[in-house]
């Protein structure tokens, strides 16, 4: 018996695919890339191309949905490592670009470095629970803007992180660089196809925009059968309308433009549906990475289940700049919402501030709020061995269960959640250990990882073959 959320009924649904088609049909998307234009003409869209309005017939939605594969797994270079889709399991992903880090030593706010990419991303590779990257810090792994250097960016992640990779960029012309980059350290395109150890990031524009820069490079990587996921924001009264269910019906039409023509230009290409829609702080008009968030992306995650997809959702966000009780409380009741809304992906860990402040104490409290709410999820276990009313029977009234057989064989099993930081232990201990505080222990957990945890190394071979490209780069 798992524990569920439930956001939308089926009826609900249901009326936002017909209203989706509708938006789609009559209303369209800006389609700023002329390839994409191009193609969606060919697969039947009504282009204007004045105006750049695509409109889609309800026809080619349907056949995109038909096209998109249902199941298939994320790979990675780590051998033991794969994510099944649509299979019942959740990873964390990374949550990325922030602009500024939380210093560990004096706790203040700066620009993030290279040094503090780096860091990072080593941490997240020592993190079981944490399977997916994306790039934590705006600019962090890059030195510059060069072919150069963005080769040099995907060869240290490569070195440095191990699981799979999830990643975006904006220059069509540095595709064939990233696909050599792949086809170097996985050996060949063909393995590089079987794995998907490497997913690419479409962020579509709200309202109803699909933007140019980043499609293009996607449409630059066709031919390897790299899964994409298309992440609309469309923000609740500022670009999106004014309530949940209209920010979710925008999502979603947001989602299946983009989806129409990454099945056109690719038809069977992997997809996963992953809007995130936000809300705007009434107050301010910034964007509010609290409540609202985590409600809206359950709704989604909920959609993308209507339609067989496989997802990726999110919850810990929170408006907080520190680590502290605010983070805390939005950041746990935002990962219960999107956790039990149980998507096969969840975005989140270390985000501080609206996600534009990074913090490595942050993710290891993050990632024990997802130890819990995936506890939760698991919900009440019906098997025959869990009702133990023989037990009951034996110890009868006034008993003591401590010392049963069935209370050590099921704390090992997994019916307890045994907490792995935080204060468990008497107010005497507590005190005993100096009073340390949650952020004291999160720094403390970080420090070993980073200490105990060495990535899997690349090649020899793949080294040498990884700088003779960095190298031909630098000609370019």
């Amino acid at each position: 018996m798992k524990a569920a959320l439930q956001v939308l009924s089926a009826d609900e649904r249901a009326q936002i695919h017909e209203r989706s088609l509708h938006v789609l049909a009559t209303v369209g998307m800006r389609v700023d890339t002329a390839q994409g234009r191009q193609i969606l003409a060919e697969a039947g869209a009504q282009v204007d191309e004045a105006t750049r309005v695509v409109r889609f017939p309800p026809a080619l939605v349907e056949e995109s949905l038909r096209l998109a594969p249902k199941q298939f797994s994320l790979g990675a270079r780590r051998p033991s490592w794969t994510m099944p889709m649509n299979a019942g399991e959740s990873t964390l992903v990374m949550s990325g670009e922030a602009t500024q880090v939380v210093d560990r030593t004096t706790g203040e706010q700066r620009p993030g470095t290279r040094g503090d990419w780096l860091e990072a991303t080593r941490l997240i590779d020592g993190i079981d629970e944490i399977g997916v990257y994306w790039a934590t810090i705006e600019g962090g792994g890059m030195s510059g803007e060069a072919t150069a250097d963005w080769v040099a960016y995907n060869a240290d992640l490569m070195r440095t992180f191990s699981k799979h990779v999830q990643d975006s960029f904006l220059e069509p012309a540095w595709a064939p660089w990233v696909l050599e980059v792949l086809e170097i350290v996985f050996g060949s395109r063909e393995q590089v196809r079987r794995l998907h150890p490497y997913s690419f990031l479409i962020t579509p524009v709200s309202p109803l925009i699909i933007e140019q820069a980043c499609t293009d490079s996607w449409l630059a990587l066709r031919g390897w059968d790299l899964p994409v996921a298309v992440l609309p924001m469309p923000m609740m009264g500022a670009t999106a309308p004014g309530s949940l269910l209209a920010t979710t019906l925008l999502a979603n039409c947001e989602t299946l433009g983009l989806l129409c023509l990454v099945q056109a230009a690719e038809p069977g290409t992997p997809f996963i549906y992953a809007p995130l829609p936000v809300a705007m702080d009434a107050r301010s008009g910034r964007y509010a990475s609290n409540t609202f968030h985590p409600v809206l992306s359950a709704a989604g995650t909920e959609m993308a289940r209507h339609y067989g997809l496989p997802v990726m959702g999110s919850g810990s966000g929170t408006d907080a700049f520190v680590p502290g009780a605010q983070a805390g409380y939005e950041k746990a009741l935002g990962s219960l919402l999107g956790t039990l809304a149980w998507p096969d992906l969840m975005v989140g860990p270390g985000s501080l501030g609206g996600a534009m402040v990074f913090s490595l104490e942050g993710v290891l409290i993050d990632v024990e709020i997802f130890r819990m709410c995936r506890q939760a999820h698991r919900g009440v276990g019906a098997s025959a061995g869990l009702w133990l009313d023989n037990v009951i029977e034996r110890v009868g009234p006034a008993g003591n269960f401590i010392a049963e057989t069935s209370t050590r064989r099921n704390i090992r099993a997994g019916e307890w959640y045994l907490p792995q930081m935080g204060v468990h232990d008497s107010y005497d201990a507590w005190t005993a250990a100096g009073r340390p505080t949650l952020l004291d222990e999160a720094r403390q957990s970080a420090d070993e990882v980073l200490a105990s945890h060495e990535p899997l190394p690349l090649a020899d071979d793949v080294e040498r073959e990884l700088e003779k490209l960095r190298l031909r780069a630098t000609k370019v």
